[in-house]
């Protein structure tokens, strides 16, 4: 059976048709019950002739609603088990005094109350902010830099590009005791400076909470510029040629050239990146925990809020309900740094 016989079945008039069907009070092609009129039921039923007459001729079966939720299920029983469910429950236990080996009371917002008055909480914040206001620039940036760098087509450019990608694969615990091998007071880094008398005593990278931060960004930085070198590529990849050769034969150097055409093009790309980056700033752990040790520096003047969440809520005496607060603070805190940057994305769109 062809198209056309298949919509001359569908159409009013159908020599076939019957006008009335108990049946087609009930149930519809999608399975959907809707009491209609005679001329309803009629159209209706002419549209199952229709669709019965299709599936004999394609082998095609029709579907009712809910079939494509079942290839969706798997996913939203992972999603709702694994990142659902925790969040909802990491609400709950805010609202709570529980700790790691008792279940807790209701206690309303006491511990959000007590996260404000807590200094411990504002030098954690404060720690956390600054983390992210200066890796963010330099990971927005320098791995544009880098990506204007290794793009040009020259004989071995692969294996520098291989080369700066490497940190990125690199486990985080592994190049976190890298550094601190390297920012040791024996480490490398002092022990040139002592002999070439740049410094007459070491620098204190990780012993000092103010040198510990920055080493940690240093670290952060580090293993980031290739992961967001390789976005930066693919957005240069979009880059029109013909922009670059006709600014070049107006006289534009190549500072010029990046400033006018390249940043413009690629400024959706680095709002992203900065997006992105901003998030795992306001996440960082695994830097301060393997420069800093257990206590996050000094005095724990370095602890960011993940370290804080950490030394909260583990061991016997870890006050869940607690942590669990200044868990729900800081995901506050990066969804409002997430929306700030959704806005200057629709901003640029616009």
């Amino acid at each position: 059976m062809t198209r056309a016989a298949y919509a001359a079945a569908a159409q009013p008039g159908d020599p076939g048709g019957s006008p009335a069907d108990p049946a087609d009070s009930t149930a519809d092609p999608v399975g959907r019950t809707d009491p209609a009129a005679p001329g309803d039921r009629a159209a209706r039923r002419r549209r199952r002739k229709a669709l019965a007459a299709m599936e004999a001729e394609t082998g095609l079966v029709h579907r009712t609603w809910w079939t494509p939720y079942l290839f969706l299920a798997p996913g939203l029983v992972m999603v709702a088990l694994f990142s659902l469910w925790p969040f909802v429950n990491t609400v709950i236990l805010s609202l709570t005094d529980a700790q790691i080996l008792r279940g807790g009371t209701f206690v309303g917002f006491d511990n959000y109350t007590r996260a404000f008055a807590d200094p411990d909480f504002w030098v954690a914040t404060g720690n956390s902010v600054l983390y992210l206001v200066v890796v963010v620039p330099c990971l927005v940036f320098l791995p544009l830099a880098l990506a204007v760098l290794v793009q040009a087509k020259i004989p071995g450019i692969g294996f520098f590009r291989s080369a700066f990608y490497t940190p990125v694969i690199a486990s985080a615990v592994v190049v976190g005791l890298m550094w601190q091998w390297v920012l040791r007071s024996d480490g490398l880094v002092n022990t040139v400076f002592l002999k070439l008398s740049i410094v007459s005593e070491p620098v204190p990278f990780l012993t000092d909470s103010t040198m510990l931060l920055v080493s940690a960004m240093i670290v952060t930085v580090w293993k980031g510029l290739g992961y967001y070198m390789v976005f930066y590529l693919a957005a240069l990849g979009n880059v029109p040629a013909s922009l670059h050769e006709a600014a070049a034969l107006d006289g534009a150097g190549p500072v010029r050239r990046f400033l006018s055409i390249t940043v413009p093009q690629v400024k959706p790309m680095m709002l992203l990146v900065g997006t992105l980056s901003a998030i795992s700033a306001l996440r960082v752990f695994t830097e301060i925990y393997i420069l800093g040790g257990e206590s996050g520096g000094p005095g724990g003047g370095a602890r960011t809020l993940p370290f804080l969440i950490r030394q909260v809520g583990l061991g016997f005496s870890g006050e869940t309900g607690y942590a669990s607060a200044i868990s729900i603070l800081l995901f506050l805190l990066t969804l409002a740094f997430s929306l700030l940057g959704r806005r200057l994305s629709r901003g640029d769109e616009g």
